[in-house]
């Protein structure tokens, strides 16, 4: 008793007082620790169902079944296993890890999974746009829902042994690096860092600014070329105007997108190119974490508010018309 009241005269517990080299945990107060708690498990939920209803709509409804709706599902996965991470930081609250090393070092490695694969789906939805409004008169043949299906697997299956090899070392030896009882951290090497920072920030951020500067330009462009020949537009004219148009709020819509995407990535690779080293604290990294779980529950919202199919699909699904025979057929655009 006399040491745990000099522990918290000092402003500390320990994660594990029964052991000497227990990590120590920062002092917060009950009311904090259940705000942080109803506040997390909040995300959380509405993460996952979100992404969820998103997966449900496009996965069962043919029409949905698109080049472009597919890599949005794609994005969906990985926000809603983001979302189902989120039960993770929770143990981190305090910040202690009390389940396994080998569960520390699991947790960590899908983050960096699903983080490289949102980066690599960000990317093939800036090629889409940029094909579609740049050459749309061969979108329909080059962007196909086969080639895409490859590309998904192909971005998916090179996050896992991508990141599997950047943390091949702590998988071996889960917990080697811990300093103390209750702490979860990874090391990554200098080269393995650097590489990291090329692969899966510098060279696709550079790849999705410019081909949405492109796409940009473009939209710009055909709309301001639409306004000044628009006297002379035939009826089969107009039908292409129409067209363009629905792909031009696409690739506004998905704009929104990778926007708010890039500003709630760029905060962890500001902190990894001012860090002095390359240690990944689980527990030091809240507010960067909070961003990402904010995208991901933020994306759904995105489409609801600009994607009337995402609305239509959804009435379905919450009332349960899904279930009726056939359902999968019915009109959503």
């Amino acid at each position: 008793d006399e040491m745990r009241g000099q522990i918290s005269l000092y402003g500390f517990e320990l994660c594990f007082p029964q052991l000497n080299s227990s990590c120590r945990k920062p002092m917060r107060s009950h009311s904090d620790t259940v705000l942080i708690y109803i506040g997390l498990s909040f995300i959380a939920l509405l993460t996952v169902t979100l992404n969820l209803l998103v997966i449900i709509s496009i996965s069962h409804f043919r029409q949905l079944q698109t080049p472009t709706n597919l890599l949005l599902l794609s994005l969906a996965v990985s926000d809603f296993f983001v979302g189902l991470l989120v039960f993770f930081q929770i143990i981190l609250i305090n910040g202690c890890w009390f389940l396994s090393d080998f569960m520390c070092v699991v947790y960590l490695d899908l983050s960096y999974i699903i983080t490289s694969a949102s980066v690599g789906n960000m990317m093939l939805i800036s090629v889409d746009r940029y094909v579609a409004i740049c050459d749309p008169l061969h979108y329909s043949n080059t962007v196909t829902v086969r080639r895409v299906t490859i590309c998904i697997c192909l971005c998916w299956i090179c996050s896992v042994l991508y990141n599997s090899l950047i943390l091949k070392d702590n998988l071996k030896h889960p917990g080697m690096y811990n300093s103390c009882s209750g702490e979860c951290v990874v090391v990554i090497s200098y080269i393995a860092g650097v590489a990291d920072l090329i692969f899966t920030f510098t060279v696709p951020v550079t790849v999705i600014i410019v081909l949405y500067m492109r796409v940009f330009v473009v939209a710009v462009s055909q709309a301001r070329a639409m306004r000044s020949h628009i006297a002379a537009v035939t009826l089969q004219g107009s039908f292409k105007v129409t067209a363009k148009k629905s792909e031009m709020k696409a690739a506004r819509t998905l704009g929104v997108v990778v926007v708010v995407f890039l500003m709630c990535l760029c905060p962890y690779y500001c902190i990894v190119l001012t860090g002095q080293d390359n240690l990944v604290n689980a527990s030091s990294a809240v507010l960067v974490i909070c961003l990402s779980y904010f995208n991901s529950c933020l994306n759904p919202v995105i489409y609801a508010f600009f994607y009337p199919w995402f609305r239509k699909s959804m009435k379905v699904i919450v009332t349960l018309q899904i279930l009726n025979p056939g359902s999968c057929e019915t009109n959503m655009l």
